[in-house]
């Protein structure tokens, strides 16, 4: 991070000065103070004059955020136009965009804050401890299943949907592996079990389907629910 300007309680210009100047440059720029919002596009939305926080990106990408939640309660996706003004002594913010045509329009009574950060970021997201590590784990290691299991294909469709893994057991009965990366409760059993329902009605009527929900836990009641419907259980973590 190259250089960083702040301003508290400044006045429209002075706010303005510094926004122009960081827009022009590729900085990112917040802003904090009360302010109304009003979008013009796919729909439209207004809030009201409140306390907020705008996030101005060098990509285009425009979020409002209030105190609550972790989502912006109005944003512009990158690629989008910022201008800064004054109109009638209040700093006035659009972040506008014409395929499809969109405006966001920010309106601040009183700016609290103001800063431009010149940054960079030049590193990718990893994740990891997701459901497909976990799937690349099982298909590296079917053992971790049951000793037998043999993975035929992955995101096989069925009327209910695509089952993760779809393979057989040591004995040659069609086995379906619904995986979760984290602790789960009824719906995933119920999930699971649309999908064996879904295959014992494609495959042949004798064809018994096994239905196995692999995850790090299950609920009480989602056991309860396995042990009714005839399904089972498989604790694994993803790596």
């Amino acid at each position: 991070m190259t250089a960083v300007e702040t301003l508290t309680y400044p006045d429209p210009a002075d706010a303005l000065d510094l926004a122009s100047r960081a827009t022009d440059r590729d900085a990112l720029v917040t802003l904090v103070g009360t302010c109304t919002v009003e979008y013009e596009g796919r729909a439209a939305s207004s809030l009201g004059l409140g306390d907020r926080h705008v996030m101005l990106k060098p990509d285009g990408a425009a979020l409002v955020h209030t105190d609550e939640g972790q989502q912006p309660v109005n944003w512009q996706p990158p690629g989008c136009e910022h201008s800064v003004s004054v109109d009638d002594g209040s700093l006035v913010v659009r972040s506008t965009r014409s395929s499809p045509e969109e405006s966001l329009e920010v309106v601040f009574e009183m700016v609290a804050h103001a800063a431009a950060f010149d940054v960079t970021d030049s590193k990718d997201l990893a994740l990891t401890g997701t459901e497909a590590d976990l799937k690349d784990r099982i298909l590296d290691e079917p053992a971790l299943v049951e000793s037998g299991f043999t993975p035929l294909a992955t995101e096989r469709e069925t009327p209910a949907g695509a089952v993760d893994i779809y393979g057989e057991d040591a004995e040659g009965r069609t086995t379906v592996l619904e995986l979760k990366r984290r602790r789960v409760g009824p719906d995933a059993v119920g999930q699971l079990g649309r999908y064996v329902d879904a295959l014992k009605r494609d495959l042949h009527a004798e064809t018994e389907v096994r239905g196995i929900l692999v995850a790090p836990s299950v609920t009480d009641r989602a056991r309860q629910l396995l042990a009714e419907k005839g399904l089972e259980f498989v604790s694994l973590e993803p790596p």
